[in-house]
């Protein structure tokens, strides 16, 4: 009973914690709410949507907004919001999953690199053969190889996603491995992988935190392209980068199309991007945004 008293006490006090520092940067609160605004209208699509995505009406193609069907309707009668909202879910659970994959492929070979001098030469010169070419242009050689399915789409993303990741955490370890703690730590005689995720990991959270988030906004600009593009996921599976490519051609005639996909994705990256920015200011004021 007791252990459980103080572990109530201390999560009601970080859950202060974390609500004084939201009601002191309003910046950070308006990307939270907004992310999680956008992210529970994603979820909560099959309960809110107000039609299946797929369905057609198509004695209503190309109408406008209205009571059923609120943002209008595309060239074959679907309800454009609901299209939307299942794209967007679509988009985000690409996005997540490639960001759990490459967060935590890069922080292990950036901290391996730095730490172990014998791989660091060989590791950041892979790194720096996925980085020398634009990630963009290594996805779509991906995809065009492996196939426009989601888990390609993942695949394309994770490739060469880790690189920047791998950079960051091996110049973190390389401040740190030479430390008083760490020195501390061998002189008992602690073995390497505990100084790795016990002393070194947590000490650079920070970081991790900040480039994770505004890496987030970065995937959906990229799932959106390779969408654009034609090699997203394939219909009638609705995504965002697709549903603003076929909403350019009935601009005149059906703007809500290509506005509604497209401020769905300008609406996402804003708040994971004024999130980023907030944690970097909060972790480091002295620097300046990272840019991905």
């Amino acid at each position: 009973m007791e252990h459980s008293y103080f572990g109530e006490k201390l999560a009601v006090l970080e859950v202060k914690r974390v609500w004084g520092v939201l009601r002191s940067n309003l910046t950070l609160t308006i990307g939270v709410l907004l992310f999680i605004f956008i992210s529970m209208m994603a979820v909560m699509a099959p309960v809110i949507s107000p039609h299946n995505p797929a369905e057609m009406h198509l004695e209503e193609r190309l109408s406008p907004p209205s009571a059923s069907f609120p943002l209008g309707t595309d060239q074959f009668g679907r309800c454009i919001f609901s299209r939307i909202l299942y794209g967007a879910q679509t988009s985000f659970f690409i996005a997540i999953v490639s960001t759990l994959i490459i967060v935590p492929a890069g922080i292990i070979i950036g901290m391996y690199a730095g730490y172990f001098s014998r791989c660091d030469a060989f590791l950041m010169r892979l790194a720096d053969i996925f980085l020398a070419f634009p990630s963009i242009v290594l996805s779509i050689a991906i995809v065009g190889v492996v196939g426009p399915s989601p888990a390609g789409i993942i695949l394309s993303l994770s490739i060469p996603g880790w690189a920047k990741y791998a950079r960051l955490i091996r110049g973190s370890t390389l401040s740190l491995k030479n430390s008083g703690f760490v020195e501390a730590a061998r002189a008992i005689g602690a073995s390497d992988k505990y100084i790795l995720f016990r002393h070194i990991l947590p000490n650079s959270f920070g970081p991790i935190i900040e480039i994770a988030t505004l890496g987030l906004g970065s995937k959906i600009i990229s799932i959106s392209g390779l969408g654009f593009l034609g090699l997203g996921v394939q219909p009638p599976t609705p995504e965002l980068g697709t549903i603003l490519k076929d909403g350019l051609v009935y601009l005149q005639t059906a703007p809500m199309m290509a506005l509604s996909s497209g401020g769905m994705i300008m609406l996402f990256v804003l708040a994971v991007n004024l999130i980023g920015s907030e944690l970097r200011s909060i972790t480091d004021p002295r620097s300046d945004t990272i840019e991905l």
